[in-house]
């Protein structure tokens, strides 16, 4: 089930039931659900580490954009791509936004 494509107003957080989790038996990072487990790639720990409760997509490409010194539109693609997937999941909470 694919859900709309995600707006730059729309809030992203990961649910109360995934949690982004640093597994020291293998030495990687893992995104936990319920009887479901995914190994992101680092820069997708990357992206993750940013969303949160209350913040917006564009918040979220705004600030990786500073960190990377790279064309807005650039990590706005890559970002987008990334979380519609999580979230088409159900590993990404979407409210969507206002204005």
């Amino acid at each position: 089930m694919s859900l709309d494509a995600l707006a730059e107003t729309d809030r992203v957080a990961l649910p109360a039931w995934v949690r982004l989790h640093f597994d020291r038996v293998r030495d990687r990072w893992v995104l936990l659900a319920p009887e479901r487990v995914l190994f992101p790639c680092a820069t997708s720990v990357t992206i993750l580490e940013h969303v949160g409760p209350g913040r917006s997509l564009g918040e979220v490409v705004t600030v990786l954009a500073q960190e990377f010194e790279a064309p807005r539109e650039t990590i706005s693609a890559d970002v987008r791509q990334m979380l519609q997937g999580l979230a088409d999941q159900g590993f990404l909470a979407v409210e969507a936004g206002h204005g």
